[in-house]
């Protein structure tokens, strides 16, 4: 009988214990939060039930069904075959924190030159508001999770495509001219990262840049998009011609322009206020002499100083005369700067998400060759490039080589348009132009007698041979190439022109990219190759006998077009579309 009662006795206190535990879960604990932070349903409640799964055709459905969404449904197919169909958004049936992280991050897309509407596709409040409402049905609650999901995979994809590889898609047939290598990234690689379910080099967790350029282009927009706002800057009058030390009433407007106010782009100081007028010129103005002109409008040495860094930030020779060229570049809208910056973004998006420790850089409007050298700048120089009807390709490759004393093989364009109706009245004219004609190619090329020609008939598609001018100082390749193999037939050069590098616009070749200090380049270029210092190549060179040198490591080679660029804290500089590449892309990234 005690036996009974004592079981008996513990049975009832298990049963108040279960009966407590449930009181206080019901009554005493606080409620869950919600996916958008309001108060939920209880926690118990909330992850009661298995998460639910998608499977293939659920998603291809899905986002197929978004035609914002479709150009990213290989990403979206791996990203969920790669988690074995679970849902990437939801633990226990709650949000993961990174659901609003996208959300803040789209909402400040202007930041990056992009549109938040682009990306606003589905209306996730109402959707996470409706998820709150059917929690205690399971059934409604894991489906409308599963539709939740696959939307909030489809708008990272479609914003990460855009913010990482370009909205504007550099190989398409509106941007043929950009043939640089792409940007490689696994978009669902990129995601899972996100998610904190993967490590990864790149900071894709937190949506960084993977260039520093870029980021500096975004706070130059950030200081330009400021100003406009403030009222951007005044125009000054299309007939102004200033020099140091003149006066004009168009001064004050320029002090505005370049030193006007704290949110000047560029870290501007604000302008200084305009000084009273001297006791003397008073005394003058009274006595009916002929006054001054007032300080204020007076171009003084403060202000010349800030006109010459514009023009060396515009690439315009720093002489301070405020006129032409100058001028022009004043009065540029900045409603169309911050276009011009919003369009070299998006060209950083189109480059691979890392260069190689060490490379060459060409920019073609900036007209400048760039040696990178682990990561770094270890030097650069003057360049000149194609002129418009001639441009320089934008492309990618490697340097092989470097030609001492090359030949220069002349195009059959100006055999046909300069050289033949010489050669048809007289084949030996190319004698006085130090050239030959030769059948056959490298060290198997043999002379040919220009008069065994018959000049008159020859053509594009018949003419057999190759004429070419000798090694020596007027070759038009100067004393050096360097050879990366393309399909462009386009390489870096020497000149015997050099005069035209002092020109602040240099764009005067058939294509290929001629560099101010060849013995600089090749030097720095051959520095790792035993026995070819800076005196070996300038002897060799001296012998005017073809010579090919292999580069010990193939270097790779960017020629690439950027017509806007920043320094490290935000300051821009400018140059002009030469090739109107700037024009095309606007066409297809504003409109």
């Amino acid at each position: 009988m005690s036996f009974l009662f004592r079981f008996t006795s513990l049975l009832w206190a298990l049963l108040l214990v279960a009966l407590g535990s449930a009181t206080l879960q019901s009554c005493g604990s606080d409620k869950g939060q919600s996916a958008d932070g309001s108060a939920g349903e209880s926690a118990a409640s909330v992850a009661a039930g298995p998460q639910p799964l998608v499977d293939s055709t659920y998603v291809i459905n899905s986002i197929r069904s978004e035609p914002a969404f479709k150009a990213q449904l290989l990403a979206a197919r791996r990203f969920y075959r790669e988690r074995k169909f679970k849902l990437g958004w939801f633990k226990d049936h709650q949000l993961v924190p990174q659901a609003q992280t996208l959300q803040n991050i789209i909402a400040k897309a202007q930041d990056e030159g992009l549109d938040p509407k682009d990306y606003q596709v589905k209306d996730f409040k109402k959707l996470f508001a409706e998820l709150e409402q059917v929690r205690a049905d399971s059934a409604r609650r894991n489906a409308l999770e599963r539709k939740i999901d696959v939307a909030l995979t489809g708008t990272y994809l479609k914003w990460a495509s855009d913010y990482y590889r370009g909205a504007a898609n550099p190989r398409d047939s509106k941007n043929t001219a950009w043939q640089v290598k792409p940007n490689k990234i696994k978009l669902h690689k990129a995601l899972l990262t996100f998610l904190g379910e993967r490590k990864s080099r790149y900071n894709y967790y937190e949506f960084a840049p993977l260039h520093p350029e870029y980021d500096q282009l975004r706070k130059a927009l950030a200081a330009y998009r400021a100003q406009e706002r403030a009222g951007g800057w005044p125009v000054l009058p299309a007939t102004l011609k200033l020099k140091p030390g003149q006066s004009s009433p168009a001064v004050p407007a320029l002090r505005q322009r370049l030193l006007g106010g704290a949110g000047s782009p560029g870290g501007a100081q604000p302008a200084t206020a305009p000084a009273a007028m001297p006791v003397s010129l008073r005394d003058s103005a009274r006595s009916g002499k002929a006054a001054a002109a007032p300080v204020e409008q007076v171009y003084g040495p403060d202000l010349v100083s800030a006109v010459k860094t514009f023009q060396e930030d515009a690439g315009l020779r720093p002489d301070g005369i405020v006129s032409g060229e100058t001028l022009r570049q004043l009065n540029v809208p900045i409603g169309s700067r911050i276009d011009q910056i919003i369009l070299n973004m998006e060209r950083w998006r189109w480059l691979p998400k890392r260069f190689e420790p060490s490379y060459l850089l060409v920019n073609i409007p900036e007209y400048t060759l760039h040696v990178i050298e682990n990561g770094k700048e270890a030097f650069n120089m003057r360049v000149i490039v194609g002129k418009s009807l001639h441009e320089t390709p934008i492309f990618s490759d490697k340097m092989e080589y470097v030609v001492l004393a090359p030949y220069w093989n002349v195009p059959f364009s100006i055999i046909e348009n300069e050289l033949k109706d010489k050669l048809i009245a007289d084949p030996h004219y190319i004698d006085h132009l130090d050239m030959e004609v030769v059948k056959g190619y490298g060290k198997k090329a043999v002379v040919v007698d220009p008069s065994s020609i018959d000049w008159a008939g020859v053509t594009e598609e018949n003419f057999k041979y190759t004429l070419r001018r000798r090694p020596g100082p007027e070759n038009d390749l100067g004393n050096m190439k360097f050879i990366f193999p393309n399909s462009n037939d386009v390489y870096l050069h020497d000149t015997p022109h050099r005069e035209l590098f002092s020109q602040s616009l240099r764009s005067f070749s058939h294509g290929c990219v001629r560099v101010q200090d060849p013995l600089r380049l090749a030097t720095y270029l051959l520095r790792d190759k035993p026995g070819w210092d800076q005196q070996t190549i300038l002897d060799t060179v001296a012998r005017r006998r073809e010579k090919y040198v292999p580069l010990k490591t193939k270097l790779p080679v960017y020629l690439v077009y950027f017509t806007a660029w920043a320094d490290a804290d935000g300051h821009p500089h400018f140059r002009d579309d030469i090739y109107g590449h700037d024009k095309a892309l606007a066409r297809e990234y504003f409109d």
